[in-house]
């Protein structure tokens, strides 16, 4: 994925005069798999697709189905909504190889076995993808992104069928999200927010191919099958263009998530026992509590109604996270400070109780901060029961 600044190159092959037929036979088509970044969108890769010719002074581009702005209007907006959009661009493969270098990353080609007639028929589709009425496409992180949208234009060049290996291992789309985010917890915590039950399906290895690294193992497996029957391998070599020095993970909050969360519960669960001896009322705990669970609530609900990405809408985590706790948090701050009943108390432990029952059978994996703050906000609401039975 690239930034706004290489938005406008894809005009370079038509001001340049390069948006024309070239021989198949002078082509070489290469699979461009980059590796990760630091940056949040760049954590999991990139994929691209690079045509040179070799004839002397020839053309040598890369096609990226990765473009994108932040400066676009709503454009945090519409990701969430599941409604973002991004481009097709090109650029000189001598400008794409120094961005990827300049950052430590590696770039792996795997050089596709494409006859002269194939090369030509990608060369035209990847002309006709960069016409302005066509390179917009509506983006989705699991089933339409850069590395697909890669697969799928050989896939419509080549004059047959590619068929890739078998899967060996099962995996879902969580599990393949978590070895690109393992050394950053907090950016995985965001996914694992976000992310349903949906996302922990077993998933087929075409859909394993949304990730880059997923892409360029099945490919070096793959083979092109003719309508004659006859196989011959998609790829004929794989090769470090761009040899990465390694990019080191930005430095995160030192305290993971869970370890963030625990403490929590710990601070909590001495304050509510301090509470219970002192026969006081702290309602100024439940301040913080509720209102994290409340804020995090508004982003899983609003996905869980509203927005389009096919993974969100199976968040059971809505039992946990959800507007409540943050809607109801100035009346029970007034009902602590006068010492009067609530029934928000008695149905939050119920909900809360019932979750932690039966989340055993949810086929969703949690977050690592549902289960703690679910105590949390368990301990307080008993807290409040039990002193509400002792009068």
């Amino acid at each position: 994925m690239r930034t706004f600044r290489l938005f406008c190159l894809y005009t370079l092959l038509y001001i340049a005069g390069v948006a024309r037929a070239l021989p198949g036979d002078s082509l070489e088509v290469g699979l461009l798999t980059c590796s990760p970044g630091t940056e949040v969108y760049a954590l999991y890769g990139h994929t691209a697709i690079r045509v040179r010719s070799c004839a002397p002074g020839g053309e040598d581009w890369v096609f990226n189905y990765g473009l994108f702005s932040f400066n676009r209007p709503h454009f945090i907006w519409r990701f969430a909504l599941g409604e973002c959009d991004y481009q097709v661009g090109a650029v000189p493969y001598r400008y794409f190889a120094e961005e990827y270098a300049g950052r430590g990353s590696s770039v792996y080609q795997q050089t596709l076995n494409l006859t002269a007639e194939e090369k030509e028929r990608l060369w035209a589709l990847l002309l006709d993808n960069m016409r302005p009425e066509n390179r917009e496409y509506r983006y989705n992180f699991f089933y339409d992104n850069c590395t697909t949208r890669a697969r799928d234009c050989i896939e419509d060049a080549v004059d047959g069928e590619i068929v890739y290996p078998a899967q060996d291992t099962a995996c879902t789309f969580r599990g393949i999200v978590h070895q690109y985010t393992a050394d950053y917890p907090w950016a995985e915590l965001g996914d694992d927010i976000c992310l349903g039950a949906a996302a922990d399906r077993p998933i087929s290895a075409r859909e394993e191919m949304f990730a880059p690294f997923r892409m360029l193992r099945y490919a070096g497996g793959a083979v092109i099958r003719g309508a004659d029957g006859r196989e011959r391998p998609l790829v004929l070599s794989t090769h470090e263009v761009v040899k990465g020095s390694g990019v080191e993970a930005a430095a995160e909050f030192p305290l993971s998530p869970s370890a963030c969360a625990w403490l929590l519960v710990t601070v909590v669960a001495v304050l509510t026992v301090v509470e219970r001896w002192r026969r006081a009322c702290y309602w100024w705990l439940d301040v913080p509590v509720m209102a994290l669970a409340g804020v995090i609530g508004l982003v899983v609900t609003f996905l869980f109604f509203f927005s389009v990405h096919p993974t969100v809408g199976t968040n059971w985590q809505v039992w946990v996270f959800n507007p409540v706790p943050l809607l109801a948090m100035p009346w029970v701050a007034y009902c602590g400070i006068k010492r009067r009943k609530t029934a928000y108390h008695a149905c939050n432990a119920a909900v809360l109780m019932f979750f932690m029952i039966f989340s055993a059978f949810i086929p969703q994996d949690f977050c690592a901060v549902v289960v703690p703050l679910a105590l949390a906000l368990l301990l307080r609401s008993c807290s409040y029961v039990v002193s509400y039975c002792e009068k």
